[in-house]
């Protein structure tokens, strides 16, 4: 009984250290990206006019953001910044054939715009075929059901003139 007592304060203390420690790097983290921040606002303040806390603004916010080739799953996503109520959101594509899940999607693009606000209009999934300058939109996502391919197709469209869009409601 005695050696699992010991046993236990010895994990007990290794996670503790392990929190501290990834607690200790996030401070760092954070800390490094409000100096970063600060001296890109003092080198290039005209940029930062309409930002968000984060730095991100919703005029910077690339409209698509997808894989350059391939068969992946996208979801279509409205960003508003909660601190200007007044701008209207801002409708963007996003589809990465690393992310096995559409909310894998979502998780990495709050990531990298927090602290906008994202809501996920549904999603599904792009055939890009950059050889033939194509692209098929189709399907559902389970977890965010089915996304206004349309809507899709036509932010994609700006993106991408030269393409032919075709869009189906077949298939998963």
């Amino acid at each position: 009984m005695q050696k699992f007592a010991r046993g236990t304060i010895f994990i007990r203390s290794h996670l503790t250290l392990f929190q501290l420690n990834y607690q200790s790097f996030n401070s760092l983290l954070q800390q490094t990206k409000l100096h970063l921040v600060a001296y890109s606002q003092q080198k290039h303040p005209e940029k930062f006019t309409k930002m968000s806390s984060s730095g991100v603004t919703l005029d910077a916010i690339p409209k698509v953001d997808i894989d350059k080739s391939g068969v992946f799953k996208y979801i279509l996503i409205n960003v508003t910044d909660k601190n200007k109520q007044e701008e209207s959101p801002v409708t963007i594509v996003r589809g990465y054939a690393h992310c096995n899940y559409h909310s894998d999607i979502l998780d990495e693009v709050e990531g990298k715009l927090h602290p906008l606000q994202c809501e996920v209009l549904g999603g599904g999934r792009i055939s890009h075929d950059a050889d033939f300058k194509r692209f098929k939109i189709y399907g559902y996502s389970q977890g965010f059901g089915k996304a206004d391919h349309e809507v899709t197709a036509n932010i994609i469209k700006d993106a991408y003139p030269k393409y032919t869009i075709t869009i189906s409601d077949e298939g998963y």
